[in-house]
C-alpha cells in the first residue's frame, strides 16, 4: 500500500511539473509577457517620441526580433533546468532567473511592437530545441547545468554588447533595453559561477557558438 500512495504521489509530482512546463511554453510563444520591473526607457527617463528612419526601425526590427528569440530560449532552457535538477537551492536560482528573462521577453516584445516588427515565426520551435538541451544539461549534473548557464551568458552577453555597435545611434530605445539585458546576462553568469559551475569543455562551447549563429541569423529574417 505504501508502494502504490509513493508512486502516486511521484505521479501526481511529475504531472504537477508537466503542467507547469506547458504554461511556461504557451505564455513565452503565445501570450503576450508582463515585465516585473520598468520598462528600461522610460525607467532611463528617455524621450517617446524618435526620429528613425524606415530603414532604421527595420533594422533595429530585425535585431530586436532576434533578442527576442534569445528569451524565448532563456525560458525553455531555464525551465528544463529547473525540472532537471533536485537540488532545492538551484532550482530556486534558475526560477528567479527566468522571472528577470520574462522582463526581457516583456521588453523585446514591447519593442519589436513600437518598430512595427514581429516576433519569430519559428519561436514554437526555438523553445522546444532549447528545452531539450537544457534537460540534458541539467540531468547531467548540477556543476555541468551551471556550467551550460555560465557559458550561454557570457555568449549571449557578447552577443548583446554587439547589437549595441550595430543598433542605429537614434534609436536610444533599443539600445537602452538592450543594454540593461546585458548587465542581467552578466549577473546570471555569476550567480551560476558563484553557485558551483563546472567549464564545459572546447567542443561543447564551440557547439553553443554555432548553434547560437544559426538561431540569430534565421531569427533576423523568420
Amino acid at each position: 500500500m505504501s508502494t502504490a500512495l509513493h508512486r502516486s504521489e511521484r505521479e501526481l509530482v511529475g504531472l504537477d511539473r508537466l503542467c507547469a512546463v506547458l504554461d511556461t511554453a504557451l505564455r513565452t510563444v503565445v501570450a503576450d509577457s508582463v515585465s516585473s520591473r520598468p520598462y528600461p526607457p522610460l525607467a532611463r527617463a528617455l524621450p517617446a517620441g524618435e526620429s528613425l528612419t524606415e530603414d532604421q526601425k527595420r533594422l533595429s526590427a530585425a535585431l530586436m526580433r532576434v533578442n527576442h528569440v534569445g528569451e524565448v530560449c532563456a525560458q525553455a532552457l531555464y525551465a528544463s533546468q529547473a525540472l532537471g535538477t533536485t537540488t532545492p537551492a538551484i532550482k530556486a536560482q534558475f526560477d528567479q532567473a527566468a522571472k528577470e528573462e520574462t522582463d526581457h521577453l516583456a521588453w523585446t516584445e514591447r519593442r519589436l511592437q513600437e518598430l512595427g516588427g514581429r516576433t519569430s515565426v519559428l519561436n514554437p520551435l526555438w523553445f522546444a530545441g532549447a528545452f531539450a538541451i537544457g534537460l540534458v544539461a541539467a540531468r547531467v549534473s548540477d556543476k555541468v547545468s551551471l556550467g551550460f548557464v555560465v557559458e550561454t551568458e557570457r555568449q549571449v552577453e557578447q552577443h548583446l554588447r554587439s547589437h549595441l555597435s550595430r543598433l542605429p545611434e537614434a534609436d536610444h530605445h533599443s539600445r537602452a533595453i538592450v543594454d540593461q539585458m546585458a548587465i542581467d546576462e552578466v549577473a546570471h553568469g555569476a550567480a551560476a559561477q558563484a553557485a558551483g559551475a563546472q567549464a564545459l569543455p572546447w567542443a561543447v562551447r564551440g557547439l553553443m557558438r554555432l548553434a547560437g549563429k544559426v538561431m540569430t541569423s534565421t531569427a533576423h529574417y523568420l
